[in-house]
Order: C-alpha cells, then sequence, then structure tokens
C-alpha cells in the first residue's frame, strides 16, 4: 500500500523550490546534481512524492542552507488550536512563488541603506493605495 502525501510534505516541497528559484538553479541543475531527473524533483516540490531525510539533507547541502530551513514554522497537523503560534501570512508564499516577487526580493536585500530600503517601501505603499483608489472609483 503506498503512502500518499501530506500538507506537510507539499510544504517542504515548496521551501525546496522557493530556495532553488531564489539562487537561480534550475530543476534540471538541481536534479542533475542529486542524480535525479527534473521530474522527479518537479513532483518533490509539488509535493506529490514525499522526500526521505537523507534526500532532503543533500538537497540543503546542495541549495547552501541548514536542513531545518526546509522544518520552522511547520506544526503538527495534530496541534491543538490556541497553542500554536500565528501562520505566516499566505501572500509571503504568494509573492515567494512568482519570478517577479522573488526578483523583487533578491534586488531588495541587496540595498544596503536602511534609507532607500525605507524610499522603496513607501513608494510600494503610494503606488498600492493609488491602484486601490483606481479600483474603487
Amino acid at each position: 500500500m503506498k503512502k500518499s502525501t501530506s500538507l506537510i510534505d507539499k510544504e517542504i516541497g515548496t521551501r525546496v523550490r522557493m530556495r532553488r528559484i531564489s539562487i537561480g538553479m534550475s530543476q534540471e541543475k538541481l536534479g542533475e546534481m542529486l542524480g535525479l531527473t527534473f521530474q522527479q524533483v518537479q513532483k518533490y516540490e509539488k509535493g506529490m512524492n514525499r522526500i526521505s531525510v537523507g534526500r532532503l539533507v543533500d538537497i540543503a547541502k546542495i541549495l547552501g542552507v541548514e536542513i531545518h530551513f526546509f522544518f520552522d514554522g511547520i506544526k503538527s497537523a495534530k496541534a491543538e488550536p490556541g497553542f500554536a503560534e500565528d501562520d505566516s501570512p499566505a501572500y509571503i508564499a504568494d509573492v515567494m512563488s512568482t519570478p517577479e516577487g522573488l526578483q523583487l526580493i533578491r534586488t531588495f536585500t541587496g540595498i544596503k541603506s536602511a534609507k532607500v530600503r525605507k524610499s522603496i517601501v513607501q513608494l510600494v505603499a503610494s503606488l498600492a493605495a493609488q491602484e486601490e483608489e483606481e479600483r474603487s472609483s
């Protein structure tokens, strides 16, 4: 009997994908380094196939992160209500899953000046408010 994957498998796969994309690595390259096809990497990233611990350790090394990167903030499906920390907003994963969002984050984190970063945040907030006004009109 084949075991099915869970939401945790999907979350870990999403984190693999986000990290791979953030460092500019293709599925083909990751697969090659793991001795797998890009289709298998794709299945891991979509949560269709469960990633073994040994394989995840290999992936972490290749992607240049510690193994805990894939688990931080994941809660057990059996957690009792009221005791868990707040979830990260869904929009974070949404932004990280788009090429524009990743490019924005990559570029933004490269800016050393706090003053420039603050100006960029103010600009984006102003543009978002303007867009909202236009939609409301």
